[in-house]
């Protein structure tokens, strides 16, 4: 006797699906004939015999799910029976015949066999594998065209591949007239200018050795847009919301000077003059100008050095000295309509702050709860933790957040 078995078809396979019997009991096979197919976690396969003789004893039907090498039928050679209790649990005479087992099959047991068997095609359907159905599918193969080759006409696997395929049915309307794509330009390989190599050598560095955190606050700036309208009004010229930045910004870093300070090692050096690095881009890349004594300046000095500063690092015509020695710097994005963003703090410096675009927004006052739309503009702090800790950089951005909330209070 020759079990027929779930088979391992795959290193990960560790159950099959019988999806059907394409033989039933008493039907003679040869070794390699495909008596079924099973469904894996992967594919449709066929189930071949794994030896000839006489299929008996099914032990599964269609739709059942066993383990890889467990047993679900037989092929019994002429003279052999199969053991007792296989299958259905009816005994065979060890001299019995495989006719004298069918002969004594109860009712029960010819329902089963019955049951496992492949039902007849109906009327006009097509009888074939899962399997072939599926290559016919993917080869574009007419079923209805082949004639099959399995048991009662069944059109199996070997009948689809050998089958001519269907020639393309002719378009009912005319073909539609696709514009041609342009072909992608080619890649090129743009070389970084002296300035951008040096950013991005000190923005790595920066990122690779300070231990950055950040804190970010909302501020109104209501007060900023009226005192600008009152200065235009006034012929006394403009003064942008950077500038107040750059005065409140200074202000709280002399009263907060453990801010205005950089890593040393073993120990912090604590800066005596408040120099702020005023973030610039320019055709080559980005560059830091620097706003030395800023706390000594008021807010139209500041307004006119900062864009004397910018003017000429545009047109690359700073001193060593304008571009260096800072102790803290400022990077604004607000023209380019951004709501949000971090900065990488510019060491040695031990914090940076970046400025959004001002948005108006909803916001809630007073101990009515009122609702008001109001200017607001956020501002975010990156901190140096080896300087800085949260507590003292959270303190420090809303130091710089109350001034711009009170901008008279930078007018002096």
């Amino acid at each position: 006797m020759t079990e027929v078995i779930m088979p391992k078809m795959g290193d990960g396979m560790e159950e099959g699906t019988l999806l059907e019997w394409l033989k039933k009991e008493g039907d003679k096979v040869k070794s390699g004939d495909v008596i079924g197919t099973i469904q894996t976690d992967k594919a449709t396969l066929e189930l071949e015999a794994p030896g000839s003789g006489t299929l008996q004893g099914i032990l599964i039907q269609a739709g059942a799910t066993v383990p890889v090498g467990k047993p679900i039928a037989a092929l019994l050679k002429a003279g052999e029976t199969l053991p007792e209790g296989w299958g259905s649990g009816v005994s065979a005479s060890a001299n019995g015949s495989a006719n004298d087992h069918h002969e004594s099959e109860t009712p029960k047991d010819a329902a089963a066999v019955a049951a496992s068997a492949p039902a007849a095609a109906a009327p006009g359907r097509v009888s074939a594998s899962p399997l072939a159905k599926k290559i016919a599918a993917e080869l574009g193969v007419d079923l209805t065209s082949i004639t099959g080759s399995g048991p009662g006409g069944r059109i199996v696997e070997k009948d689809v591949r050998q089958a001519p395929k269907a020639a393309p049915a002719a378009p009912a309307i005319a073909a539609p007239v696709f514009t041609p794509i342009a072909v992608a330009a080619a890649d090129r390989q743009v070389a970084l200018t002296r300035l951008k190599q040096i950013t991005a050598k000190r923005t790595l560095e920066s990122k690779q050795q300070v231990p950055h955190f950040y804190a970010t606050v909302e501020v109104d700036v209501s007060k900023i847009l009226d005192l600008r309208v009152q200065f235009e009004a006034e012929g006394s010229g403009k003064v942008s919301i950077n500038d107040f930045v750059v005065k409140a910004s200074a202000k709280a870093l002399t009263e907060m000077p453990e801010v205005n300070a950089t890593f040393n090692g073993s120990s912090i050096v604590q800066f005596g003059a408040v120099n702020i690095g005023i973030a610039a881009a320019v055709e080559e890349g980005l560059t830091v100008p620097v706003l030395h004594g800023a706390q000594t300046l008021t807010l139209r000095q500041i307004s006119e050095r900062v864009k004397d500063l910018v003017q000429r690092a545009r047109a690359n015509r700073l001193a060593l000295d304008e571009l260096s020695g800072s102790t803290f710097s400022i990077s604004n994005m607000g023209m380019l309509d951004v709501d949000n963003f971090i900065a990488i703090i510019n060491q040695p410096n031990a914090a940076i702050l970046a400025i959004s675009s001002v948005r108006k927004r909803v916001v809630v006052i007073g101990e009515d709860d009122e609702l008001v739309v109001r200017p607001i503009m956020n501002i975010t702090g990156s901190f140096d933790h080896r300087v800085i800790d949260g507590a003292k950089g959270a303190a420090f951005i809303n130091l710089v957040k109350g001034f711009l909330e009170n901008p008279t209070r930078l007018l002096s």
